[in-house]
Parts: C-alpha cells; structure tokens; sequence
C-alpha cells in the first residue's frame, strides 16, 4: 500500500519485452499451473516459487445448464479444483512466494475463511510463520485448514474489518507483515492468472460477461489487469467483458455504491450472509472495481440468501458442480439478467466458481431412505423414493 496517498500498488511491465520473448505457441507446451505465465508475474529469473499445483483450472462448457436456462454459451472456471479448493491459492502462493524472498518475518491474516487456510498452507509449505484472524463463525473446515496448517487462529466478534483493524494495530508490533488485502501488490498478481488462463481458454478472445462474486474485490480487479496487458502486449483483441460484480443483499457495499452513483464505497453495517466470502463491509478496492464496472459496460447485483441456495442447487443438479455459495452468487445474479432480457441466448457468459462446496455447510437435503427388511419392501421403498 502507498504511504502517501494510501492506494494499492500495481506491479507493472515490460509488455513489449514480453510479447518479444514469448509466444502463444511457447506458451502451449509449458506445464500447467499459473507459473507458465512467469514472464507477467514478479518473480525473480532464479526465483522458485511455493508451488503446490495451483492454477490450471478447468473452463467447463455447461451445456445442461445452458438448455435449463436457454444459453448457448456458457462456461464456468472452477477455481474449487485449487489445491486449497478456492480460488485464494493463486493470491497467497505468490504473495508467500515473494514474502520469503524479501526476507518478511512472518505474517498475519485477517479472513472470512478461505484466505487463512490458503496463507497458512503456504505458509507451512515455505517454513514461514503465519497467523490468521477470523471472525467469529468463520466455516469451520477453512479454520481447521489453518490450524492443522500448524497458524494459530484467533476469533474476533465482527466482521472481516473487525479483524483486518486489530492486525494493523498488533502485526507492526511483532515486526510481522499485514496481509491484508491489497495491502501489498503480490496477491492481486496471483489471481491476476485466473485471467491470462481464461484468455488462453477461449483462445485469446474474452466473453461478452463474466460474473463475479465480489468481497474484497481482488480477483474482479485482477482479471481486468490480465485483460489490459494482453490487450498491450496485441495478444487479444477485444479489451474487456463485461464484468458483473456480484454480493449477497445482506453484505453489498459495491452495489450500494453502484445504485447511488457513487465514486466509491462506504461501509456496510451490520452484514449479514452465509455466503462467508462476500460478507466484506468494506471492500479496499472499492473504487477501482465501480470504475471497471464503468469502463466495461458491466454493474452490480444483488441476490437473496435464497436465490444462493436455489443456484447452489440448480448448478449441482444440471451439470454435478457441488460449488461454494459464494459462487453459487454468480449464477444467481446470472438469472437474474436473464429474467430481465439483459443477457441474450448468444451472449457468451463465463462464472467465475471462486471456491468448492466440500469446505462448506451444506444446504438442507433430503434425508437418505434406509433400506431394510424383505425384497418386496425394499423395492417399495426404492419406488417411493425415485417417484416412480
């Protein structure tokens, strides 16, 4: 972050040297994983990244999906496939990727869930200290993840702000780095991938729109800067999609900032979401992703608590995708621009499924039917239960 005017920071490029050093079809026969792209992230030449296989995520075509909701072209990053199964695996190897080069002592985390599990992972995976804030009620597979990790994880009452307040008071005091996000410029580099791998997945064009569950914001601000340097570097034509930023009716200071016209956010009292991902009162990014909504074309939705479960249901049923309610946000907010005729049938429309349902409570299911007793019995209750 700028001492001076308190902004983020940005890594920036030789974007000419670049696109003179590598090719597209260079690119082909590297391995998979996010550090194929070396040349458009901050490593040093002999730099070893801590690399447990993240990136590399498949784009699935969902045609059953698509039928259901009458789309030809809709696709979905599964960012659950991540080693720490979200998406906060590309943005915590770089950032303890360059924390162990520059010689940091340790550091300290605030997090809704996902981002502790994934720092303390590669944290261990480096041999670098990491300690994780969370609020209270944080899910518990992502504060199991921490700790078995070898962090210690403190519980805060509040929010994710809560907790970000009381680590930039205690980490400086233990000479410890604050991780939080866009505190330093490194993570918004590592999501920044899911951008470059979608590029190259669509064979260097970009979807019409791509839906983003939004909380702190980092990887919608990171797909943008994919886009902008592949647009410099002439290895994709058309600039930008429009990006849709998506958070739950209980915790959406983007959208608020949105509806209002508004140059920034403000922050969210009182949020409230089981979607733990999106529950961020007060995104650090805030301005920069309502000036790329702007710049693209895009805007801001907002769904129900119920609209996530019934979208994390649909999306199991018609294509066996078990994602994230965060996630699940994304195909929410896709329904409802289809209601309002603002996504046509042909518009090619990408989900960014930013995390697993696995690490998740599961929505209420269906009990399962136990069989027992005599052969008749049970083919009456196999009957029963299929309808049939």
């Amino acid at each position: 972050m700028c001492d001076g005017c308190g902004q983020m920071l940005a890594v920036r490029y030789d974007l000419p040297a670049v696109a003179a050093s590598v090719t597209k079809e260079a690119l082909r026969q590297r391995p998979p994983g996010m550090y194929r792209f070396r040349e458009l992230l901050p490593l040093g030449p002999a730099e070893e990244p801590v690399d447990l296989g993240e990136g590399g995520t498949a784009l699935l075509p969902l045609p059953r999906l698509g039928a259901h909701l009458g789309m030809r072209r809709l696709w979905a990053k599964d960012e659950g496939q991540n080693p720490t199964g979200s998406f906060k695996a590309r943005g915590l190897g770089m950032a303890v990727t360059r924390a162990r080069t520059l010689g940091v002592k340790g550091l300290m985390i605030p997090s809704a869930g996902n981002a502790g599990g994934a720092a303390a992972v590669y944290g261990a995976r480096a041999g670098l200290p990491v300690a994780v804030v969370v609020p209270r009620g944080t899910p518990e597979a992502a504060v199991a993840e921490a700790a078995l990790a070898g962090a210690p994880v403190f519980t805060v009452e509040g929010s994710i702000a809560t907790a970000g307040k009381l680590i930039a008071k205690v980490a400086p005091r233990l000479g410890w780095f604050d991780l939080a996000t866009l505190k330093e410029p490194y993570r918004l580099e590592g999501k920044k991938t899911m951008g470059l791998e979608l590029a190259e997945q669509l064979d260097w064009e970009t979807p019409d729109y791509l839906m983003y569950p939004t909380g702190g914001g980092t990887g919608l601000v990171g797909i943008w800067k994919a886009y902008e340097e592949l647009a410099a570097m002439g290895w994709i034509k058309t600039r930008q999609p429009r990006f849709v930023a998506v958070q739950a009716e209980g915790c959406a200071p983007v959208v608020k900032a949105w509806n209002d016209k508004a140059e920034t956010t403000v922050l969210w009292e009182n949020p409230v979401t089981h979607a733990a991902g999106l529950r961020v009162p007060g995104p650090f990014a805030g301005r920069q992703m309502l000036g790329i909504l702007r710049e693209t074309g895009g805007s801001a939705r907002a769904v129900s608590e119920g609209e996530i479960v019934e979208a994390q249901r649909l999306l199991a049923r018609t294509e066996g995708i078990w994602t994230a309610p965060e996630a699940a946000a994304a195909l929410a907010a896709l329904l409802q621009l289809r209601d309002r005729g603002e996504v046509g049938p042909g518009d090619r429309v990408v989900m960014i499924l930013t995390g697993c349902g696995i690490k998740c409570a599961p929505p209420a299911l269906p009990a399962p039917v136990h069989l027992e007793g005599g052969d008749e019995e049970i083919l009456a209750r196999v009957r029963q239960r299929l309808g049939a």
